[in-house]
């Protein structure tokens, strides 16, 4: 009778360590699945940070090509109010010129 604890406290110690083995199998394979997501997960972050930087690339050189088109319009701008003013003043002094063609003429 001294025999029959043994086997069966071995039996269970057996189970336990059975047990142990095949939650830790499970855990393993959780572990790897989720390394495997990481890696997926990592690839798209990267891939997501790539194309903000190339968006924020774009946007600057955007910027900059903004920033030089207003200064070209000013300076259009700024031209065409030049050439306006002389065109007037042209202007005024052929209409001088005329009225005094005109008086002498008269």
């Amino acid at each position: 009778m001294t025999d029959t604890p043994f086997p069966s406290r071995l039996d269970r110690a057996e189970q336990i360590i059975l047990g142990l083995a095949e939650r830790q199998a499970n855990t393993q394979t959780q572990v790897d699945e989720l390394r495997q997501e990481m890696r997926e997960l990592t690839a798209s972050v990267n891939n997501l940070t790539d194309n903000v930087d190339r968006v924020l690339a774009r946007s600057a050189i955007l910027d900059d090509v903004l920033l030089e088109l207003r200064d070209s319009h000013e300076q259009h701008q700024h031209n065409f109010e030049e050439h306006q003013r002389t065109t007037n003043a042209a202007l005024q002094s052929l209409e001088s010129i005329l009225l005094q063609l005109i008086r002498n003429n008269s």
